[in-house]
This record gives structure tokens, C-alpha cells and sequence, in this order.
């Protein structure tokens, strides 16, 4: 979770406002999901995300809160609300993610003045299971990057998408936001720009070049035609892939090679780091290259590594 920081002066309106009590209320949350994005430094699908999970809540505060303000939220009402979620099955990582929204939104409050304190903060998260991420063997990546055929809509793009996520380790919505001025396809190298708009260069194989090169000459010319378009991978309006659309590409042609419905333009990142670790890639290297902003983040790549080769050695050992 980034740093958090208190308010600038132009969020900070409600509490410089004299008032007889402080009002915590859902008027706040357009102002919060400011506060996220332009001072906590926030990607936009992660606020995205929290308002979505907040609307939630409000959503039920509203339908069990027993006609109390906002304020007046205790632990026993927090509690239950828990429980809701539980309920609902969700994963433990998607309730913690809505307990983390819910703790920096009441934070936030009391940053502003509107809150004595949080009760929130009496909670805990649920604890996490570690679970492995998928991962494709180099030979089912090299049959997703050879599905798309000369009868799809757009095969060169979709090819160079594919080989693009997997020489890079980008993000789907990394991927989407690719411009012309970000890959340098003479130098090797791919400008990606990952979560609170950090920068990192990462570089392209010869597969991901070619298939650039050929998109570039044979087929973005018809998609663009005489508009303006920024972005490198181009939709048949002229507009760049969005975050959606990358992911049902990814889906389309994993089905297409019979890999698992798991598989997701995130399990390109996946193998990608798995198999650089497998190759002999230093772990910080490796950090770097995925653009997180914490070692611990990285190293769950090393126990898939350390996994395979378990099961290798139960394969292949007469006594394994």
C-alpha cells in the first residue's frame, strides 16, 4: 500500500469549514478517490477498485446501519460487514482489499478533520494464503504466440500483442497503453509504464521484433488510416487496445491452443518472470524488469521455480 500523505489545502475544504460537528458522510468518497490519484500517486483501475468496493459498503451501510451516520460505524458493525463478505465467498484477497479501501477512506476522514478517529483500524485482514501464480511451459508459449491465423480479424496485431506481453512482462493495461515513442525497435528495448506512472525500460527479443515490425508496416496503416493515433496497438476505430480488450485477446487464443481458462494476459507476466528465473535471472534484475515495488513481490516467482524443479525431480528420479 503506497504511502500515505495528508491532504493538500484543495482537499481539505470540508475540514477548514466551521461547523458545530464534524459529518462524515458518502460526500466525501468523490473527494477520497481524489485524494488517491493525484497525491497517494494511485493507477487509476486500483481507485477504480476501491470505489467500487466502498459503493459497496455504503450500499449495505445504508440497509443495516440502523439509520446511524457515518461517524458512529463501531467494531460490532464492521464486524458484520465481515461477515457479509464472508457470505458472499469471496476470495481472502478480495476481502482484504475491501477492508484495505475501507481503512484509507476512514483514514482519510480523520486526516480531514471529519473523524475523531477510525475504527477500522481495530480490524484485522484476513489472512492470506500464498498461491502459486499459473505459468505456461515455454512450449505452450510458443503455441499461444503462433495462434492467430491470416483469418483473423487482425492477426499481425494480435501477434505482436502476445509477443509483446511475454518479451516484457507488461501489464494488460501496460500493454494497452503502449505509444509508437515507446518501443524502439532498432535499440531493442520497450518503455513500459507500470503502477503510480513508474518507469522502467525492458528489453525485446527478436520474436517481439519482428512481429512489431510487421504490424507496424502491414496492418496498423489500415487500421489508423489518416487518424491520429498514439498508441501502438490500434483498434479498427483508430483508438488504442483497451485493458478489456487485450484480456479477451489473451482468452481467445489460449482456448484456441487448449491451455487451461486460467490463463490470462497475467500469466504471460507469470511465465515471463518464471522463465527469466529459470534462465539464470538475478532476482533484483528481475524486480526491476517487472517494476515492483517490493522484493517480496518478486520472490514468489522463486518458489514456482523451486516447485517445477520438484516436480521434475519426481518425474525423472528412479526413486523420486
Amino acid at each position: 500500500m503506497p504511502e500515505r500523505k495528508k491532504p493538500s489545502s484543495r482537499f481539505r475544504k470540508a475540514a477548514d469549514r466551521p461547523a458545530a460537528e464534524p459529518v462524515a458522510s458518502r460526500a466525501q468518497l468523490a473527494p477520497f478517490l481524489g485524494y488517491l490519484e493525484a497525491e497517494c500517486g494511485m493507477s487509476l483501475n486500483t481507485v477504480r477498485a476501491y470505489r467500487t468496493d466502498l459503493e459497496q459498503f455504503f450500499e449495505w451501510f445504508a440497509a443495516h446501519g440502523d439509520g446511524r451516520p457515518l461517524k458512529d460505524v463501531d467494531l460490532r458493525l464492521l464486524s458484520d460487514w465481515l461477515a457479509h463478505l464472508n457470505e458472499r465467498a469471496l476470495a481472502a484477497s478480495t476481502i482484504a482489499r475491501h477492508l484495505v479501501a475501507l481503512k484509507m477512506f476512514f483514514r482519510y476522514l480523520v486526516l480531514e478533520g471529519l473523524l475523531a478517529e477510525s475504527a477500522v483500524e481495530l480490524l484485522r485482514s484476513p489472512k492470506l494464503w500464498q498461491r502459486l501464480p499459473t505459468v505456461l511451459s515455454p512450449e505452450m508459449v510458443d503455441r499461444l504466440l503462433d495462434a492467430p491465423h491470416a483469418d483473423d480479424r487482425y492477426p499481425l496485431r494480435d501477434r505482436a500483442l502476445l509477443a509483446l506481453l511475454y518479451a516484457t512482462g507488461c501489464r494488460a493495461s501496460e500493454a494497452a497503453r503502449l505509444e509508437l515513442r515507446d518501443v524502439q525497435l532498432d535499440e531493442g528495448y520497450c518503455r513500459c509504464i507500470g503502477k503510480g506512472n513508474k518507469e522502467r525500460l525492458v528489453r525485446l527479443n527478436a520474436q517481439a521484433v519482428a512481429a512489431v515490425r510487421r504490424y507496424l508496416a502491414d496492418e496498423r496503416p489500415r487500421l489508423v488510416g489518416t487518424r491520429d493515433c498514439s498508441y501502438l496497438l490500434a483498434t479498427r476505430s483508430g483508438t488504442g487496445l483497451s485493458r478489456v480488450m487485450v484480456w479477451k485477446l489473451v482468452k481467445k487464443y489460449a482456448a484456441r491452443i487448449g491451455a487451461s481458462s486460467k490463463v490470462s494476459p497475467h500469466t504471460l507476466r507469470h511465465s515471463f518472470a518464471t522463465h527469466m528465473l529459470a534462465g539464470g535471472a538475478e532476482i533484483r534484475a528481475l524486480q526491476e524488469l517487472l517494476g515492483h515495488a517490493s522484493i517480496a513481490t518478486t520472490q514468489v516467482y522463486t518458489q514456482v521455480e523451486h516447485g517445477r524443479l520438484k516436480a521434475v525431480h519426481r518425474r525423472c528420479h528412479p526413486r523420486g
